[in-house]
């Protein structure tokens, strides 16, 4: 196997992605997309987050999105849903965006600049602790 470098990896993720900007981020929530937040505590803390979004760390997002696993959230969302994800700036969205279209989310994408971008752009965010609001 050839080895990638991360930047390999994020090139080749997004080649799959039709990134969003926040501003169609907006439009694809108002149509009916499914914003996933996968920041951590930490951050949610620190910056708040999109109110309609879903809080699912990074770590569990496969397991709570994937039909076929017993640790699914209750969220009725069908592999023909469109599925964005944020992260804080971008990076890390893109590789689990990729990784949901493996599992058959084939409109699942990702924020374009994060969700620093999304509060840059003057988009509504609310602040607190993430614990009540947190979807695992």
């Amino acid at each position: 196997m050839t080895r990638m470098t991360i930047d390999d990896m994020l090139a080749d993720a997004r080649r799959e992605l039709n990134r969003l900007r926040p501003e169609q981020t907006a439009a694809a929530l108002a149509a009916g997309a499914v914003l996933i937040d996968i920041r951590t505590d930490a951050q949610l803390r620190r910056d708040g987050w999109v109110p309609q979004a879903l809080l699912i760390e990074r770590n569990v997002l496969e397991w709570r999105l994937d039909p076929a696993s017993a640790h699914r959230l209750p969220q009725d969302l069908g592999l023909g849903d469109q599925v964005v994800i944020m992260c804080d700036e971008g990076y890390t969205s893109s590789l689990a965006a990729a990784s949901l279209r493996q599992l058959g989310f084939g409109r699942a994408t990702d924020v374009d600049g994060g969700y620093q971008a999304w509060r840059a752009a003057g988009y509504p965010v609310v602040t607190g602790d993430p614990a009540s609001s947190r979807n695992y």
